[in-house]
C-alpha cells in the first residue's frame, strides 16, 4: 500500500540498520592489547582497547535506543495503519529487488522491542558470560553477533520488498547459529545445527514461493514490492500453493506446533541472552510474516486455511502449557511457555477481527517483554547455582528476596494478570477470537489456567520452602542486575495500565489488515446489546 505521510529527509530506519552494524565492526577491529606476563590463556587480555568491548557494545546499544526514540517521534501515529519512514532505491533492478524500507504501526512496535531489549542483553552478559564462563577476548565476538542481529532484526520488520524480506529472513540465521553453536551449552553444537536446518527447510520453500509469487506479479525493476504483490488475481490453486510455501516457513519460526521441537534445544543450550531476542524478537518474525504477508498477499488462502490454522493454535496453546508444567530444566519450561503464547498470537491473527488482529500484534511486543525478561532472570539464576535444573533450588525467597519479587511479577506477567501489560493482549485476542470461532476461543482460555500451573509452581519449587544448606550464601540480584530487568518490568506496568499509546499503533495497521482479508470488524456479536452496535468492546 503506497502512502505520502510521514515524509522525512533523515533515513531513520537506514540508520536504525546501519548503526549496529558499524558498532559490531568497531569490535572486531579493536586492536589486542598485552597478556600477562605467564599466562597461558591467549583470551587473558589485561590491557588495550579490547577490555572496553563492553562498553563500547553498550553504548552502541543506547545510540540504537535513541535512534528508536527518534523514528518514533517522526512516526505519525494517527495513520499508523500507512508505511511511513518509508525509503526505496534499485537494488537489483534486472531482478526486480528493491532496497525498500517502511513501517506501520505493528512493524516500528517491533522495531523498538528489538532495540530496547539489546542493551539489557549487554547488561545481562556483563558478568555472567564476561568472567570465567566467557573471557574477555570471546565476548567481543559475541557482542559483535549481538549488534549484526540488531541490524538484522530491525531491517526485517521494516523489509517492504518481498526479496529483501527473504534475505534478511535467512541472514538472521548466521549470527544465531554462532551465538548458539559458539558460546552455548554443552550440546550447544546439535542445538545449533537442529535450529539452522530447520528454519533453512523452511526458508528454501519460502524462496520458492517468493519467485512464484514474482512471477505472478507485474514485473518490472520494482517487482517483489510488496504493494505491487498485494491484490492479485490469482488463479485459487496457486494462491493456496503460494500462501503454504510463506506460511511453513512461518510456522517453523513462530515456533508453532508440530514444527516447534527446534525451540527447547535451541533455548536450553543458548546463552540466557541469545534466548532472550531468539524468542523475544525472532520468533516474532514468523507470526510478523503471517499478519503482514500471508493475508495481505493470498486473503482467499488465508480464509481457506483459517480453520485448520486456528485448531493448531488451540493445540499449540494447550500442548506447550503441559509441556512446560512437566519440565525440569528451567530454560526449556520458558521455551514451552512461549510455544503456548504463540499460539495465543497465531489465533487471534487468524480469528479475522480488528480485536483479535490488534490484540495479537500486541501481544507480539508484551511477549517479548515477558518471555525476555524471564530468560534473563532464568540465566541469573543458573549463574549462582550452575545449574539450570528446578530441582536444585528451593527457599530462595528468604535469601534472595528481591530476585524471588522480580522474578514473581514477571511470571505473573506470563499468566497475563490484570494490571500487567500481557493481560490487554492476550484479553483482546480470546474476546474478539469469541466473535468468530466461540469453540476455539473458549477452550484457549484453558491456557490461561495451566499458565497459572506453571507459573506459580514453578515459583513456589525455586524459592517457597527451607533454604537449602547449598544455597544459603547465594546473593541477591545487584545493581546491574536490577537495570536489567528493571526497564522491562516497568514498561509492563505502564502499558499495563496505560495500553493506549501501544493500542494506537496497533489499532489501525489491524484493521487495515483486516479488510485485505475480508474479516469481520466488529470484535464480538455480543447478544446482550440491541442495536448490534458493539464498538466500545474493541477499545
Amino acid at each position: 500500500m503506497s502512502s505520502t505521510v510521514a515524509t522525512t529527509d533523515v533515513p531513520w530506519l537506514t540508520l536504525l540498520v546501519v548503526w549496529p552494524l558499524v558498532g559490531a565492526l568497531v569490535l572486531w577491529l579493536l586492536p589486542r592489547g598485552s597478556r600477562a606476563a605467564g599466562a597461558a590463556d591467549a583470551d587473558a587480555i589485561t590491557a588495550g582497547p579490547r577490555r572496553y568491548a563492553r562498553q563500547i557494545a553498550l553504548a552502541v546499544a543506547l545510540v540504537e535506543v535513541g535512534l528508536g526514540v527518534a523514528a518514533l517521534l517522526a512516526f505519525d501515529a494517527g495513520a499508523a495503519g500507512e508505511h511511513q519512514l518509508r525509503e526505496t532505491h534499485a537494488w537489483i533492478s534486472q531482478l526486480g529487488v528493491s532496497y525498500a524500507v517502511g513501517v506501520d504501526g505493528v512493524g516500528l512496535a517491533l522495531v523498538l522491542l528489538s532495540v530496547v531489549l539489546v542493551p539489557v542483553v549487554i547488561l545481562a552478559a556483563w558478568r555472567e558470560q564476561g568472567s570465567g564462563a566467557l573471557p574477555t577476548e570471546r565476548l567481543r565476538h559475541y557482542l559483535a553477533l549481538v549488534l549484526v542481529l540488531t541490524a538484522f532484526m530491525v531491517a526485517v520488520f521494516a523489509a517492504r520488498d518481498v526479496f529483501l524480506f527473504y534475505v534478511l529472513f535467512e541472514a538472521m540465521l548466521i549470527p544465531v547459529y554462532f551465538m548458539i553453536g559458539a558460546f552455548g551449552g554443552p550440546r550447544r553444537r546439535y542445538a545449533a545445527v537442529k535450529f539452522l536446518l530447520f528454519s533453512l527447510a523452511g526458508g528454501l520453500i519460502m524462496l520458492a514461493g517468493v519467485i512464484a509469487l514474482y512471477l505472478q506479479g507485474p514485473g518490472g525493476p520494482q517487482g517483489f514490492l510488496t504493494e505491487n504483490l498485494t491484490g492479485l488475481d490469482l488463479p485459487v490453486g496457486t494462491e493456496r500453493w503460494l500462501f503454504l510455501a510463506f506460511f511453513l516457513a512461518f510456522a517453523i519460526k513462530a515456533p508453532m506446533f508440530p514444527v516447534h521441537t527446534w525451540l527447547p534445544d535451541a533455548a536450553e543450550q543458548a546463552p540466557a541472552g541469545t534466548s532472550t531476542l531468539l524468542v523475544g524478537v525472532l520468533d516474532k518474525v514468523g507470526t510478523f510474516g503471517m499478519l503482514t504477508l500471508c493475508l495481505p498477499l493470498f486473503p482467499d488462502a488465508s480464509r481457506w486455511a483459517a480453520p485448520v490454522i486456528v485448531a493448531l493454535a488451540v493445540v499449540s496453546i494447550l500442548y506447550g502449557a503441559l509441556l512446560a508444567i512437566g519440565q525440569q530444566d528451567l530454560f526449556r519450561l520458558v521455551a514451552y511457555t512461549s510455544v503456548s503464547h504463540f499460539g495465543f498470537i497465531v489465533l487471534g491473527i487468524f480469528a479475522f477481527t480488528s480485536t483479535s488482529v490488534a490484540g495479537s500484534s500486541f501481544y507480539m511486543v508484551n511477549h517479548g517483554l515477558s518471555t525476555g525478561a524471564l530468560f534473563l532472570l532464568v540465566g541469573f539464576l543458573a549463574a549462582r547455582r550452575g545449574s539450570a535444573r528446578i530441582e536444585d533450588f528451593g527457599g530462595l525467597q528468604k535469601v534472595t528476596p528481591v530476585l524471588a519479587g522480580v522474578f514473581l511479577v514477571t511470571g505473573l506477567s506470563a499468566l497475563s494478570l490484570p494490571g500487567l501489560s500481557t493481560f490487554v493482549s492476550e484479553f483482546l485476542v480470546l474476546v474478539g477470537s469469541f466473535g468468530t470461532n466461540r469453540a476455539a476461543a473458549v477452550v484457549a482460555t484453558l491456557g490461561v489456567v495451566l499458565a497459572a500451573v506453571y507459573v506459580l509452581w514453578t515459583y513456589q519449587r525455586l524459592f517457597a520452602g527451607p533454604v537449602r544448606d547449598d544455597l544459603a550464601a547465594t546473593r541477591d540480584i545487584g545493581g546491574r542486575e536490577r537495570w536489567v530487568v528493571g526497564p522491562l518490568i516497568a514498561i509492563m506496568l505502564v502499558l499495563g495500565f496505560y495500553p493506549a499509546p501501544a493500542l494506537r499503533l496497533v489499532d489501525e495497521p489491524a484493521a487495515t489488515t483486516v479488510t485485505h482479508v475480508g474479516g469481520e470488524p466488529p470484535a464480538v456479536d455480543m447478544p446482550v446489546a440491541e442495536d448490534g452496535d458493539h464498538e466500545g468492546s474493541e477499545q
